[in-house]
């Protein structure tokens, strides 16, 4: 295995790449895994392996055919198979440019040189350790153990060589390892830039993982503001006027003052079912009974005195819509009964052919609707939130007012629902 391999993201990375990365607690991954990872390493490195022993066998067969049983024989017998053991230790040691690899690498090259002085025909085994010098040593120490060995190749093959010079023993060997050497670098500065990118690309996933997650809780909390708004909020408001109320008129008129206290407590008992629905699933109390959106409708309806109609075939709604629609509702007829001093106030559904529209009037002093844009941000969550609302479904929301001449609040969401 190379050094290219080394490097590399591990697969847990590009498994997660949502998790934020802490000096103490997720610290910086290996940058030099084990090379056994790679697959594609480990099959060329045994392909080296093989091409080694096969030149190495190679080399002594030629050399115990072309030159009879002489002085030299056993040394060169004895020296492959030093060699041979040797090269053998190298998956061993690693890959890394450790002293135990280098002195390793030192000795195998060093046994090659005393080889092929002896006999020539061992040059080859060069090519094998071209690889072996690439991946362990730094890039300098690399490029000069394969000047070396090219030299002794070279002369090798002068030595060898019949009939006179030939420059191709003089040009090939040199052609051959810049070419290897040109390969084995590009290669791994190509990994290098694919490291780079990926670790650039899995930095860029987590933190768009990190926007969405924040993006998703501002989004939570502000829907959560809404809904407390919506029921909570308005109810006590609601509680607290009919309270103090009854406060006012509990000499003067016990009767009307235990009215609103019954109504307070009819208030409040709604309130609590809201708040147990926020705890169990945060879905509308009303719609959770399980009577859909208009039987939701026609009971808020008669909880706040106003008149309530369906117009067209109804049509059934996904709940967010349902859910949306009530909530509308709630908002309006609050806002009618704490700012409106309305005598009365109609809630109509009607289901068009592509949209449904929630209507609420009343007959109230009304407003100017430009003015309460304006003042929103300052007066509560009551319009705005029911502007979400219905954006968030793709559909508007739009108010009818004058001052003296009530109100008409009308949410149209389409029938197909944007996801």
């Amino acid at each position: 295995m190379d050094r290219t391999t080394d490097r590399a993201t591990t697969p847990a990375q590009e498994r997660d790449p949502g998790t934020e990365r802490d000096p103490e607690r997720n610290p910086a991954p290996e940058r030099n895994p084990a090379p056994e990872r790679d697959p594609d390493a480990r099959w060329l490195a045994r392909v080296m392996h093989v091409a080694f022993f096969l030149l190495l066998g190679a080399s002594l067969v030629r050399f115990l055919l072309r030159h009879p049983w002489e002085d030299r024989s056993p040394w060169i017998v004895a020296l492959s198979g030093a060699l041979a053991s040797l090269y053998l230790l190298g998956p061993v040691l690693g890959t890394r440019a450790t002293p135990r690899r280098i002195a390793w690498l030192g000795t195998v090259v060093a046994v090659w040189m005393v080889l092929v002085v002896l006999a020539p025909s061992f040059a080859w085994c060069a090519v094998p350790l071209f690889y072996t010098g690439l991946r362990t040593l730094p890039p300098r120490a690399a490029l000069g153990l394969v000047a070396l060995l090219t030299v002794f190749v070279v002369a090798a093959q002068v030595q060898l060589s019949e009939g006179g010079f030939d420059p191709n023993l003089v040009i090939a060997p040199p052609a051959v390892a810049a070419i290897a050497t040109a390969v084995f670098v590009h290669a791994e500065r190509q990994a290098a830039r694919q490291r780079t990118l990926i670790e650039d690309l899995i930095s860029t996933r987590r933190e768009l993982a990190a926007t969405e997650r924040r993006e998703g809780t501002l989004a939570e909390r502000q829907r959560l503001s809404m809904e407390i708004h919506d029921t909570l909020a308005q109810g006590l408001s609601s509680q607290q006027m009919l309270l103090q109320a009854a406060d006012r008129t509990w000499d003067a008129d016990p009767a009307t003052a235990r009215r609103h206290v019954r109504t307070a407590e009819s208030i409040a008992e709604r309130n609590l079912a809201e708040a147990r629905r926020f705890v169990h699933d945060l879905a509308p109390a009303d719609l959770a009974e399980g009577g859909g959106l208009e039987e939701a409708l026609r009971g808020l309806a008669t909880r706040e005195s106003a008149v309530f109609r369906v117009d067209g075939a109804a049509v059934p709604l996904p709940d967010r819509v349902q859910s949306a629609l009530l909530r509308i509702a709630q908002g309006a007829l609050a806002n009618i009964r704490e700012h409106a001093g309305a005598s009365s106030a109609a809630l109509t559904l009607t289901y068009l052919d592509d949209q449904v529209v929630l209507d609420v009037a009343d007959d109230g002093r009304g407003f100017d609707p430009a003015a309460s844009r304006a003042d929103d941000g300052v007066r509560g969550h009551g319009l705005p939130a029911m502007r979400v609302r219905a954006r968030q479904l793709g559909g508007t929301l739009t108010i009818e007012s004058a001052p003296g001449e009530g109100t008409v609040l009308s949410a149209a969401i389409p029938l197909e629902v944007r996801q």
